[in-house]
């Protein structure tokens, strides 16, 4: 039977690592070429990644968690198929048949020997791998199934133990440590020496206990009184008690904002400006999009008229669609408008924008806004769907926010920021028929890169917008 190892490709646009978020699969479940082995996350999206074999999973090499680099094996197949004789080509040398993308061996498999030993090295080494085979970690050379012991030699020293005859107690050696990555990562983030403990394991592989029971230990070193409990503080309440902080891994979509908005922030000159508005004119317009048969099957909320209305005023405002040229030392002003959504996911912030946005008609814009963002919360969104972005839309509003100064994404010259659409007190009218309504307020900021665009330039931006959104008939004037 031949057995297949699946290597993590490249989810696309050259990323060199992703981390594993669910199996679609367990051992022993039967698979057909191209069905779903795995869902991956990157720091652009999620991605499902298809099995190039048909057969029987024997093996999940890596766990829901982990991040993994391009090219580590994660899953083994057994197609179930005796494995044939390699053919031998013109020159003499074996042909092996293999998948596109997935190249043959380049090398036979082999053992790596014990080191220190000689003749019997190989037997003891099948022992020592035979011991730890259920406490190893799950990282696998590419050219053999042997496990390895957290990128150690097997260790050398002490003999195993014969039948009958029980281990003798570990003692730090300061030799190899023995303990899964799992294990190994958590006594990083508590600054735990791994050298320092001897592990309750078999064989003395360290195991998350004897981390935690570590670090507990070191915890009281610290803190001159003793540590009190529950039980004792009597009719102390159990809330006075100190608790424990909580660490969250960045990673994926989250680490990937953190690095953009801390290159932006640090790298183009960020101004904004922002204005009270009077939407209830679009209050309205949206409420009768909504009933023409045009929208029946589309989302029409304010989102949609302000995407409109910023495309209009962009025609006006150039400089708020483009971006700054560094070797070239120029402001380049895009073609075209490539409209960002910010949709806030459980993933994090994602960024989809809609190509050509300015190009297209009211439903047409409708139909694009439904998709992406639809897209975005369901976690689908591809890499590509956040390149090329000029200038986006954020909404803080549906948060309960009044108003905000976002940041710009890396690239672009503009976003805007829509505050919550609340009932308020507004002036009304002129003159002698002057009054006070309650009206549709919001309040819209904009933030912009000051090497493109200066205050004028910004605020006819925002003052445009502001006034097609109070009265959507003036947008027939641009």
């Amino acid at each position: 039977m031949a057995l297949h190892t699946f290597r993590l490709p490249d989810p696309g646009e050259g990323l060199v690592e992703a981390d594993i978020v669910t199996w679609r699969v367990a051992v022993g479940d039967e698979v057909k070429i191209n069905d779903i082995l795995v869902e991956v996350e990157t720091s652009k999206s999620l991605v499902e990644l298809p099995t190039p074999y048909a057969g029987t999973v024997t093996e999940l090499l890596v766990n829901e968690g982990d991040t993994v680099n391009v090219g580590t094996p994660i899953i083994s197949i057994d197609d179930g198929v005796a494995e044939a004789k390699p053919a031998e080509n013109n020159g003499g040398e074996a042909q092996v048949p293999n998948l596109v993308g997935y190249g043959p061996r380049t090398s036979t498999a082999k053992r790596r020997p014990r080191r220190g030993g000689g003749e019997g090295s190989v037997e003891a080494h099948d022992q020592v791998a035979d011991t730890f085979s259920t406490h190893a970690p799950v990282s696998r050379r590419a050219d053999d199934r042997e496990p390895l012991l957290a990128d150690q030699d097997a260790p050398t020293g002490a003999p195993l133990p014969g039948p009958g005859e029980s281990a003798p107690t570990p003692v730090p050696s300061g030799g190899a440590v023995l303990a899964k990555p799992p294990v190994r990562k958590l006594a990083k983030d508590l600054g735990v020496d791994l050298g320092t403990l001897v592990g309750s394991g078999p064989g003395g592989v360290i195991t998350r206990n004897d981390v935690v029971q570590a670090d507990k230990q070191m915890r009281a070193e610290l803190v001159e009184t003793p540590e009190i409990t529950p039980a004792e503080m009597g009719a102390v309440e159990a809330w006075r008690m100190p608790r424990e902080d909580v660490r969250i891994p960045i990673k994926g979509v989250r680490k990937s904002t953190a690095e953009a908005m801390v290159r932006s922030a640090f790298s183009a000159p960020h101004v904004s400006v922002w204005l009270d508005c009077d939407v209830s004119a679009t209050i309205q317009l949206v409420e009768r999009l909504k009933a023409r048969r045009e929208f029946a099957d589309l989302r029409v909320s304010p989102l949609l008229i302000v995407a409109k209305a910023v495309c209009l005023a962009l025609r006006r405002s150039p400089e708020l669609n483009s971006y700054w040229d560094e070797p070239a030392q120029q402001i380049v002003l895009k073609s075209s408008i490539n409209l960002g959504i910010a949709a806030a996911t459980p993933r994090g912030l994602v960024v989809p924008n809609i190509k050509g946005a300015d190009s297209l008609s009211l439903t047409e814009l409708a139909a694009a806004v439904t998709d992406v963002v639809t897209t975005a919360r369901d976690g689908k969104t591809q890499p590509a769907d956040m390149a090329g972005g000029t200038f986006t839309i954020t909404n803080i509003g549906i948060f309960g926010v009044d108003a905000g100064t976002p940041i710009l994404n890396p690239g672009e010259s503009g976003i805007l920021c829509i505050g919550q659409i609340t009932r308020r007190p507004w002036v009304v009218g002129d003159g002698s028929d002057e009054r006070i309504e309650p009206r549709w307020v919001t309040t819209l900021s904009v933030s912009f890169d000051h090497r493109l665009a200066d205050g004028a330039q910004g605020s006819t931006f925002l003052a445009d917008v502001a006034a097609i959104l109070a009265d959507p008939a003036l947008a027939l004037l641009f």
